[in-house]
Parts: C-alpha cells; sequence; structure tokens
C-alpha cells in the first residue's frame, strides 16, 4: 500500500502541476492549485518531514487558497489571456530545466551523507527543547528565524501599503444564523489546535509558525463571515500584535549582553522556557501578519485612457 501511494502522489503531482499552467479558467486553475497543495503535503509527510508538510497545508494551501480565491472575486476573468500565457514554449522549456536542475541536485547529494544531524544530536540537550526543528529554528539557527519574522513583518506592511484600506463588518451578514453558528462552534476548535501546535513544538511537529497559520485561518473565516473587519493599521491592538513576537524575540536575544554571553546565547537552564514565551508571542504576530494579506476592500481600477 506504501508503494501504490508513492506511486500515486510521483503522477499525481506532476499531472495537477500541468494542469494549473494549461487550464483555460482562472476559478479552475485556483481550484486545481488547493489540490495540488494537498498532494505536496500528503508527498512531504511521505518525506518523514510533517513541519514542512503542516506549514504547507495550512500556508501553501489553505491561506494561500482562500487568497487567490478571494483575489478572484475581485478580477474579470478573461481565458483567452491565460490559454495564450499557458502555451508559450518557452514556459515549457523554464520547467523542465528547472525540474532537470534540481534532479541533478538531488542525484549529486553523498549516499552516506548524514548532513548536519549528528552535530544536532550532539548538542540537543543543550537546546533547551527535545525536537531537533525548534532546536534548529531559535536555538542553533535563531538569527536567520529573527530575520525572517522581520522579512514577513516587512511583507505585511508592504501588502497594506498596496490597499491601505480596510473593511467594515456588515451588519446583515452577522445576523445570519448559519454563519454565525459555524463560527461559534469552530473558534474554540481552533484556538485548542494553535495552542497545542505551540506546546508540541518543544518535542515534536508544531510551533509558531503552523499555530500562528491556524489562528490566521480562524480570522480569515470571521472576515468571510463578517463577525470582524479587516485588521486597520491605524489601531493600536494590530500594530501591537504585529510587534510582539519580533519586540520580544529581539528582547530575548540581546539579554545575554547585559551578562556578559553573546547574542542569542540562551542559558541553559531557562532556554525551554525562553523559547516557549519566544514562540507563543511568534504566534500571536505571525498571524496578524497573515491576516493582512486579506483587506477585504475591492482595490480601485485605473480608469481607462480615452482614445482620442
Amino acid at each position: 500500500m506504501d508503494g501504490l501511494l508513492d506511486a500515486s502522489l510521483a503522477i499525481c503531482l506532476p499531472l495537477l502541476a500541468w494542469l494549473v499552467l494549461r487550464t483555460e479558467a482562472l476559478s479552475q486553475a485556483v481550484v486545481l492549485f488547493v489540490a495540488f497543495g494537498l498532494f505536496s503535503a500528503l508527498g512531504w509527510a511521505r518525506l518523514d518531514a510533517p513541519d514542512i508538510a503542516l506549514v504547507e497545508a495550512a500556508v501553501g494551501t489553505g491561506l494561500t487558497g482562500a487568497l487567490l480565491m478571494h483575489t478572484l472575486s475581485w478580477t474579470e476573468e478573461d481565458s483567452s489571456d491565460v490559454r495564450a500565457r499557458a502555451r508559450r514554449p518557452w514556459a515549457l522549456l523554464c520547467t523542465v530545466a528547472l525540474t532537470a536542475l534540481l534532479g541533478w541536485a538531488v542525484l549529486a547529494l553523498p549516499a552516506d551523507s548524514r548532513g548536519l544531524a549528528p552535530l544536532i544530536a550532539a548538542r540537543q540537550g543543550d537546546s533547551g527543547v527535545e525536537h531537533p526543528v525548534t532546536a534548529v529554528l531559535l536555538n542553533f539557527r535563531g538569527y536567520d528565524t529573527l530575520l525572517e519574522i522581520a522579512v514577513l513583518l516587512v511583507a505585511a506592511l508592504g501588502a497594506r501599503a498596496v490597499n491601505p484600506r480596510s473593511e467594515r463588518p456588515d451588519k446583515e451578514a452577522m445576523e445570519d444564523p448559519l454563519t454565525g453558528e459555524l463560527f461559534r462552534m469552530m473558534t474554540p476548535a481552533l484556538l485548542l489546535v494553535a495552542g497545542y501546535l505551540v506546546w508540541v513544538g518543544d518535542h515534536g511537529p508544531g510551533g509558531a509558525f503552523q499555530a500562528g497559520a491556524i489562528l490566521a485561518g480562524g480570522g480569515v473565516v470571521a472576515i468571510i463571515t463578517a463577525r470582524m473587519g479587516t485588521p486597520r493599521m491605524s489601531s493600536a491592538r494590530v500594530r501591537w500584535a504585529l510587534l510582539t513576537g519580533p519586540l520580544m524575540f529581539i528582547l530575548v536575544a540581546v539579554a545575554p549582553l547585559v551578562s556578559g554571553g553573546r547574542l542569542l546565547e540562551y542559558p541553559e537552564k531557562y532556554a525551554g522556557t525562553l523559547i516557549f514565551v519566544v514562540e507563543v508571542a511568534l504566534t500571536v504576530s505571525i498571524a496578524m501578519v497573515l491576516l493582512m494579506f486579506f483587506p477585504g476592500t475591492r482595490p480601485p481600477r485605473a480608469l481607462p485612457e480615452e482614445t482620442p
């Protein structure tokens, strides 16, 4: 059965990718993209990479798919233009070349190389956590993660700069009993799952990014069902939510400098506690960053130029 599942994934992934590029309708392309993301998450799970599978399912498929569908509602579909772009031969040649390059890179790896796994395992006890991925992201390579959070923050500000308007909840939509009941039933489950993912990141697949994506998904549902308005940069709560994670991370990073230590050198006794505090703060910021990509209102269209 395992071999049959792997063979099915090997066939379906390239097929879905090709259909996404070849489809003539944008709506079909979005649906196929979501299906491709789900199969990709299964592929990562089969490769024993559950952390990447969780991120792919939550962000690469769930939130990105919702963003594409939300954007699709603003656009006027033109299938002829999509078909013309999809049939350009250079796109196929570039895809084949990139696939060949990636395949060569994988095959060129030494068969007996274990990478950095032995070094991480040797210092796992000093990291403060039991899961190697969390140890790498928030301890051994914490500086990289801090810069990544800064990049996410800049991306969120850029997304809101493109469309600074926000939308308040529609009173008529708020009175819909079906969506209201759905939101009330879903909210406790989302909070429980997000809290579990933060807690389990100490010793298993999970962490701040996965938990933040789950909270952001709940926020997107709240926006779509008019349970809340889109985040506004003028709101002090939104600004604090965006800055909580980066500020906490910076505080924990520079604190060892006061006692003569080095940047991001956690005290071994409190390393696990500090990492957990940072992850909780990052969960809030990541969720708000992802919500900033859903402005809710249709962006203004440029007026057509008048022909003389």
